[in-house]
């Protein structure tokens, strides 16, 4: 990393402080390499445990002030290089530093050691002994720490197993009618309803992975089976809970069929209108406190990724000004902020098995949209951006906002409405409170969307005019990629199909002139593939020569 690139780093893990992936230490002249090692195995197994590539420990902090002081620790280079053969010797599997970075701050030298991520199902031993990390504390890693890293090889998936024996009426008939329908509906394009709904239900089952071999699965019991068949499940619970928290209190257990209960626990919530008043306006704009999409679309990820062997439930919590949806199970695959503008698709399912069925019978998708489309939705109905809390490294929580927090960032939404995510999630964080980087803020600033100074941004009570400084700032935004999608959309309408040139030659000049040319390119055939993806659009040429047209 440049000089630059360290400082950046530095200040972003500092902002954040520490956590089970940072540790800051002021090191002076000297540090034991026995405490370094066992930093080391902590820091490297709950990288692996956060699903993260590194973490980080760091010399040169004082811990009470925060801030550099410097440290004089190993300044020859030679010596302080040789740390890695150090810990390559005491730790079990031999692994050690990724890389020293040594970064000469205007307050002193500061050393950030870049610890790899324990390897998949190994943990790391320090001298025979095996750490974790317990807020800023060092200590032993526990043996549920333990036997989730260890069992993270295991290609076993839990929702896939087979249940001998166990004969079709187990299942739920209203259930079943409802999956056929789901299951038309999603393959509308290549199957007639009426073929699906002759089906034998065996035919039926395997077409929907719900069945292997002629047996159902645990998958088929959770989705479709009756109340009283979990108890083919045991000792894994298969319940989702609803609880009301505040100035009542109430609660409710849903267990099969989920691709019911999972409505009939939406119907539990208290959904009222939600009155904003936009600036200068008399009439005010109506919204519904919660969307039963966003909900669902939530929940059902909780069943999808739920950790099914930790013998937990889906818990929901409703409390007056939002909800709370915890489920089991670390987030599986790269965080949730990876998500958010819809482009990265997962490549691996905690439950493969059930992830398929719930995509056969619409319940999901597995393009990882969900979290993209979460965001989106909250946005177009003016609320607050959803949050996910990470910090417990057996569970994922996500807060849904029910309630306005700033009004000054709904009227915002209310009068912008081609303002790009990435923008409304820059103003969500501040209204919030958080931090926010100084190039989003650069950008805001110069629309007149915020004002005050960092940290005490606000978003501006009203939209600025148009000036010089919105006028640069509109050149250089990017626009919602729906909107370069319809372009490309009515554009094959209209010409009936376009080379990769024609559609260069159409998008090109309007993409933001932040980009460079090979982000511009980029950004074009990612526009392409996920129209693709959808199937809006094909192509009817090859690879090397794509003629695109819409898909009929």
């Amino acid at each position: 990393m440049t000089e630059p690139q360290l400082l950046a780093l530095l200040n972003d893990l500092i902002a954040r402080w520490e956590g089970e992936v940072v540790e800051f230490k002021r090191a002076g002249h000297d540090y034991s390499t026995d405490k370094i090692g066992q930093y080391f195995s902590a820091l490297a197994n709950e990288a692996n445990l956060r699903g993260l590539s590194c973490a980080w420990l760091v010399f040169g902090i004082d811990n009470k002030q925060r801030a550099v002081v410097g440290t004089d620790y190993r300044p020859e280079a030679d010596r302080l290089q040789s740390l890695k053969h150090q810990i390559s010797d005491g730790t079990q599997p031999s692994v050690t530093l990724r890389n020293i970075h040594e970064l000469h701050h205007a307050n002193g030298r500061v050393l950030l050691f870049e610890i790899p991520a324990a390897p998949r199902g190994m943990p790391i031993a320090w001298k025979g002994h095996y750490y974790s990390r317990s807020g800023e504390s060092l200590d032993a890693l526990g043996v549920d720490k333990l036997d989730e890293i260890r069992e993270q090889t295991m290609s076993t998936d839990w929702s896939a197993q087979p249940l001998p024996g166990v004969a079709l009426s187990v299942l739920d008939d209203a259930a079943l009618a409802k999956a056929r329908e789901a299951f038309a509906k999603k393959h509308a394009n290549s199957l007639a309803s009426g073929e699906v709904l002759n089906w034998p239900l065996e035919t039926f089952l395997n077409r929907c992975k719900l069945a292997k071999d002629g047996q159902l699965v645990r998958a088929a019991v959770l989705l479709l089976g009756k109340a009283e068949s979990s108890h083919l499940l045991s000792p894994h619970p298969a319940q989702l809970t609803w609880r009301l928290e505040g100035p009542e209190r109430a609660y409710e257990h849903f267990g099969p069929p989920f691709l019911l209960s999972t409505s009939a626990l939406y119907q539990k919530i208290r959904n009222v209108q939600i009155r904003i008043l936009p600036e200068d306006q008399l009439v005010a704009v109506e919204v519904a406190k919660y969307d039963q999409r966003i909900v669902l679309e939530a929940l059902h990820n909780c069943i999808a990724h739920q950790d099914y062997a930790r013998s937990g439930r889906i818990v929901v919590t409703e409390w007056p000004d939002r909800l709370v949806l915890e489920n089991e199970g670390s987030f599986f695959e790269g965080q949730p902020a990876d998500y958010i503008d819809g482009t990265r698709t997962p490549r691996r399912y905690r439950n493969p098995q059930l992830a398929q069925a719930m995509v056969e019978l619409n319940m999901i998708d597995t393009m990882g949209y969900g979290i993209h489309t979460i965001h989106r939705e909250q946005a177009r109905r003016y609320f607050p951006m959803p949050d996910y809390d990470l910090s417990e490294p057996q569970a994922v929580r996500l807060t849904i906002h029910g309630r306005v927090v700033d009004p000054a960032y709904s009227r915002l939404l209310i009068q912008k409405t081609d303002l790009p995510l990435a923008d409304i999630l820059a103003l969500d964080r501040i209204q919030k409170k958080l931090p926010v980087p100084d190039e989003a803020v650069a950008r805001l600033r110069r629309a007149g969307l915020i004002e005050g100074r960092k940290p005490n941004l606000h978003v501006s009570a009203s939209v600025a005019k148009a000036t010089a400084s919105l006028a640069d700032y509109i050149r250089t935004r990017a626009q919602d990629d729906e909107f370069y999608a319809k372009l490309i959309t009515d554009y094959l309408g209209k010409s009936g199909e376009a080379t990769r040139a024609e559609i260069n030659r159409l998008l090109l000049s309007k993409l933001s002139e932040a980009l460079t040319d090979e982000q511009k390119d980029n950004k074009v055939a990612n526009l392409l593939t996920n129209l693709r993806r959808r199937g809006q659009i094909r192509n009817a040429g090859t690879r090397g020569q794509p003629r695109w047209t819409l898909a009929e």
